[in-house]
């Protein structure tokens, strides 16, 4: 018997309201844990993107520095 089969009988709101919520009853942990993990992640990402960005910031601002002081 095929999916489509049995839910061929059913009505409207099994389909639609029923088995989501249900599935969200069931998963709702492992999706919400796969959320925090895929955003957690992408915070670090971009804190690493923003420390690297102001590391390299100040390398340069120290090293054209050092080389205006050599010119005079």
């Amino acid at each position: 018997m095929a999916v489509q089969e049995v839910l061929a009988g059913m009505p409207w709101w099994v389909k639609w309201v029923a088995i989501p919520v249900l599935a969200l009853l069931v998963f709702g942990g492992l999706i919400t844990s796969v959320l925090a993990f895929v955003i957690g992640l992408l915070f670090k990402v971009l804190l690493f993107v923003a420390l690297v960005a102001g590391l390299i910031y100040v390398v340069r601002k120290f090293s054209s520095s050092d080389r205006s002081r050599e010119e005079w």
